[in-house]
């Protein structure tokens, strides 16, 4: 949906987008495995930001960001592969976001 949102809006469908897949866990260490792993397959990953929730838990996050096309595909074998991640480590995967690119004008 996010993909087709993006394509009806006028989004650059031949532009390198920049998809950060987002990680959160309360246990830093495995937060950490799951950065380092992310490495590993060649992503980047952001350092970690803390949260507080309103009941008070101590909420730690981080992004992996990878680039690709806007493509339902490859975005998909991404997801799949982040969400193997997250379950490997136990952490949670909350999905992907990316920004809209407005398409380059010929002269």
């Amino acid at each position: 949906m996010v993909v087709e949102s993006l394509l009806e809006d006028g989004s650059d469908p031949h532009a390198t987008y920049v998809i950060e897949h987002h990680f959160s866990s309360t246990d830093f260490n495995k937060l950490e495995k799951a950065a380092v792993a992310a490495y590993k397959y060649g992503f980047e990953a952001t350092d970690a930001d803390e949260y507080i929730t309103d009941d008070g838990e101590e909420i730690l996050s981080f992004d992996v960001v990878a680039q690709t096309t806007l493509s339902v595909e490859a975005i998909n074998e991404q997801t799949k592969k982040m969400a193997e991640m997250a379950k490997e480590f136990g952490v949670e995967y909350d999905g992907w976001g990316t920004e809209f690119i407005e398409p380059e004008l010929d002269d």
